[in-house]
């Protein structure tokens, strides 16, 4: 037996060195050699990294300013909460319910007086108009110029590398799509209802700004334009920019819930999760509720305006509020597909016919003169910036800022937790710099190039008699479009096609619309059930309905203004609370990626070493010493 098993092993080991593998050629012994180097330094920079961020993080600076806790940090993890941790989950909900019952409680409370007292209710939203215009406009002129200030800061000064997610994260979107959602949800059913109706109002009475200009004249027509670039240029992006950028951050940097009251944290700290946190998100429900209300309004009123004009379909309050409870449906279906299958397909698919909308219009009506236009609007509109930025109209006993430029500013900043919530939402894995790059110069060029398109046909239709829209939006403002559209082939096709657009930027805008909200609602949830945001759809539908019934684009316009004013100061103290957040996040990126280059280099000059020393001893003690070397520095 025993010789039988030293007869196998002999036969097993003489196999083995039949069979043993070949030598490894020069190659792939330096391949092998360079991978385990890899793995090796990636385990040193893993190490590296942990233990420098510790070490930045026990070494920053305190906060220092309006915060009411001075040792409050970002990076203090006692008493921060999970996202959603306070909310109440049952019969298929999962919401905050301190923000969704007194959010739910004041809209049924305004909804109901405003359906019951119509005539009071519409007497009211002119006083109020007229009230906080011309008592606060120059408050809401002065915060808008703050925004840009504070957009161009982040984005070229040491913070614009900072990366939306970490410096690891990767977008989730394309560049096309992440543009196509953000003018989709921007101010889609605005460019349409208002492209061809301000230059023609403004046509006929330009801003007194601009003195001695003779209504209807070239002179007239040039500043009518650079009025409408300067209400849908630089200003609103800046805002949308600024709340997108303060909410992506501390949300996808600093794991905070995705609502407004994250903002805040390095002003307040773990404070925003009790009374003060509850206040600012019911506030960022009701502004956004309003100001989405307002453009679901003014869209369904060119919907019925562009039946009527097709299918003299009757335009009344009843029918516009019919057509809000059949697009709102379509709506909710949108909601049912979610992010991806409602708001990113429907986003493609109406920029798209938009594009296609856009370059018939341009090719059908006035080619040269609307390119010419273009490019001189451009030229006027970047030469008079700071004048039109900073006038107050306050050598003038008129009003024209308070139903133009106050209302605007209002309506972007009681839209910017709406926007900027959505566009954070679909902003990861973009730098700082160009997060805000994109958001503020690419929609903006864009909403220059429509607004010269269509408001350039108007301007030379009416110049040259060959319409007279003037008198048409003097009476609807929703009918310029169509209108105008009369005198180009294909009239009637255009104006379907105008009508599928605001229906289909109606119902982006509601999908949109009810994401934030449900997200503001839930703790910052980005995942909520489907129902809670079939609610708020529907919610967003009644209140449009509900500002219609009572007082229509007034309404409409101080719902906006009401919101937007006391929103305007949150959003202001939000600028200092994002300073504070993306300095520290600098100061300790910066530390992090100083060690991790030096554990980079020392790994570099001992493989370096290793390679030219044989002497495995030697080896060891320059590798200690380049170990032991910093350390003593940052001793001594």
């Amino acid at each position: 037996m025993k010789k039988n098993s030293t007869d196998t092993t002999k036969k097993s080991e003489h196999e083995k060195k039949q069979t043993k593998t070949p030598p490894l050629t020069k190659e792939k012994k330096e391949l092998n050699q360079r991978l385990e180097s890899e793995r090796v330094l990636a385990k040193k920079l893993r190490k590296a990294e942990v233990s420098a961020r510790k070490e930045a993080i026990k070494n920053r600076e305190p906060f220092k300013g309006l915060q009411i806790i001075p040792t409050d940090s970002l990076f203090d993890k006692s008493g921060k909460e999970e996202i959603g941790e306070r909310n109440w989950v049952k019969f298929g909900f999962d919401i905050h319910p301190h923000v969704t019952i007194l959010s739910s409680v004041i809209l049924l409370i305004f909804i109901s007086l405003t359906l019951m007292f119509p005539v009071e209710a519409n007497s009211l939203f002119d006083q109020t108009l007229v009230a906080i215009t011309k008592n606060t406009g120059w408050f809401m002129i002065f915060s808008a110029n703050i925004f840009i200030v504070a957009a161009l800061f982040f984005a070229f000064s040491r913070y614009g590398s900072i990366v939306i997610g970490g410096y690891n994260a990767k977008p989730e979107f394309s560049r096309f799509a992440w543009y196509a959602m953000l003018l989709s949800a921007g101010m889609g059913i605005g460019l349409l209802f208002w492209s061809v109706a301000e230059p023609i109002l403004h046509l006929g009475t330009p801003s007194p700004m601009f003195d001695s200009i003779d209504p209807n004249s070239p002179a007239a027509a040039q500043a009518a334009m650079a009025s409408t670039f300067f209400h849908w240029g630089i200003h609103p992006w800046a805002i949308y920019a600024i709340v997108g950028l303060g909410l992506a951050f501390f949300s996808y940097n600093k794991g905070l819930p995705l609502t407004i009251r994250s903002l805040f944290y390095p002003l307040i700290g773990n404070k925003i999760y009790g009374l003060w946190g509850n206040i600012i998100d019911i506030l960022s429900v009701l502004a956004t509720l309003m100001g989405l209300a307002t453009s679901l309004g003014l869209g369904v009123a060119q919907v019925n305006a562009g039946l009527n004009h097709l299918f003299d379909v009757n335009i009344s309050i009843t029918t516009q509020v019919i057509l809000i409870a059949v697009i709102t449906g379509f709506a909710t279906i949108s909601v049912i597909m979610g992010l991806d299958g409602g708001v990113k397909r429907l986003s493609e698919i109406n920029m798209v016919l938009a594009g296609v909308f856009l370059i018939f219009v341009l090719i059908a009506g006035p080619t040269v003169y609307i390119m010419s236009g273009f490019t001189q609007n451009i030229g006027y509109y970047i030469a008079n910036f700071m004048e039109m930025s900073l006038w107050a109209e306050t050598f003038r006993s008129t009003n024209w800022q308070g139903t133009w430029t106050v209302f605007y500013w209002a309506w972007w900043i009681s839209w910017s937790p709406f926007v900027g919530m959505f566009i954070a939402r679909i902003s990861k894995g973009r730098s700082v710099k160009e997060f805000i790059v994109g958001v503020i110069i690419i929609p903006t060029v864009i909403s220059f190039l429509w607004m010269s398109v269509f408001g350039g046909t108007a301007i030379f239709q009416q110049l040259n008699g060959l319409n007279d829209l003037s008198s048409i939006i003097n009476l609807d403002e929703s009918l310029a479009l169509f209108v105008m559209l009369d005198n180009l082939p294909l009239s009637g096709l255009l104006s379907i096609v105008g009508i599928i657009l605001v229906t289909v930027f109606f119902v982006t805008s509601s999908d949109s619309g009810s994401l934030v909200v449900d997200h503001l609602t839930s703790g910052g949830k980005l995942d909520s059930p489907v129902p809670q945001r079939i609610f708020w759809a529907i919610m967003e539908g009644v209140v449009a309905a509900t500002l219609l019934v009572g007082g229509g684009l007034t309404a409409l316009q101080t719902a906006s203004i009401i919101t937007g004013l006391p929103f305007t100061i949150i959003l202001l103290v939000m600028i200092y609370s994002l300073y504070l957040g993306l300095r520290q996040e600098f100061l300790i990126e910066h530390a992090v990626k100083k060690q991790l280059k030096k554990v980079t280099d020392d790994h570099i000059i001992s493989e370096v070493i290793q390679s030219r020393v044989q002497d495995e001893a030697l080896v060891d003690a320059v590798s200690e010493l380049l170990a032991d070397k910093p350390e003593k520095k940052e001793h001594e």
